[in-house]
């Protein structure tokens, strides 16, 4: 017999919040209910929620990274990248000129930027061009896109499923507990 997800309120635990798929939109209602700022992504939310129903004081909220000065026109590729840098227009302006109509900022560039501050924009386009030939392998998929991940996977198994199918399996995936889907998925073993 397979557990049922519970009703989303907040007599549940921390523990049995994080157990269950729970979609940002529901999230955001307990979050009202329970006084809890709603900002930031899904994984954030649910760890104020999940800290919020087990009394706990709230965790550090991340440090915002579009906080801090902002580049602006005219940037060379001696232009240092400061803190808090977003991936703007002014960037991908600039990165246009300097690589070409193929520039994106892909998760290899998006993690320089956040994490570049001090270095140069032509460390930057060296760094795009260096990882060329792993941005055009599969990379993983973050967790707060468990949807995403959990269809890469099913079309493995299913390659001629439809989209139909491939949502149904998705709904009975998500109403499992998360011991169960990491298994169900073929994530994890």
């Amino acid at each position: 017999m397979s557990e049922i997800r519970p009703p989303l309120s907040a007599a549940l635990t921390g523990a049995e919040l994080r157990r269950w798929y729970w979609t940002w939109q529901e999230l955001t209602v307990l979050a009202r209910e329970l006084a809890v700022p709603r900002g930031g992504g899904k994984q954030v939310l649910t760890d104020r929620l999940a800290a919020a129903l087990d009394g706990a004081p709230a965790p550090a909220s991340p440090i915002s990274r579009t906080s801090g000065r902002q580049l602006s026109v005219p940037v060379t590729n001696q232009t240092v990248i400061p803190a808090g840098q977003r991936c703007s227009q002014v960037l991908r302006e600039h990165f246009r000129r300097e690589i070409g109509p193929a520039f994106t900022f892909d998760a290899f560039m998006r993690a320089f930027i956040a994490t570049g501050e001090g270095r140069t924009l032509g460390e930057a386009v060296a760094h795009w061009h260096a990882t060329r030939g792993a941005a055009g392998r599969s990379q993983p998929i973050g967790a707060q896109f468990e949807l995403n991940a959990f269809l890469r996977t099913w079309r493995r198994g299913h390659p001629n499923g439809s989209r139909d199918d491939a949502l149904a399996a998705w709904r009975q995936h998500r109403a499992l507990p998360l011991e169960a889907r990491t298994t169900a998925s073929g994530e994890g073993e």
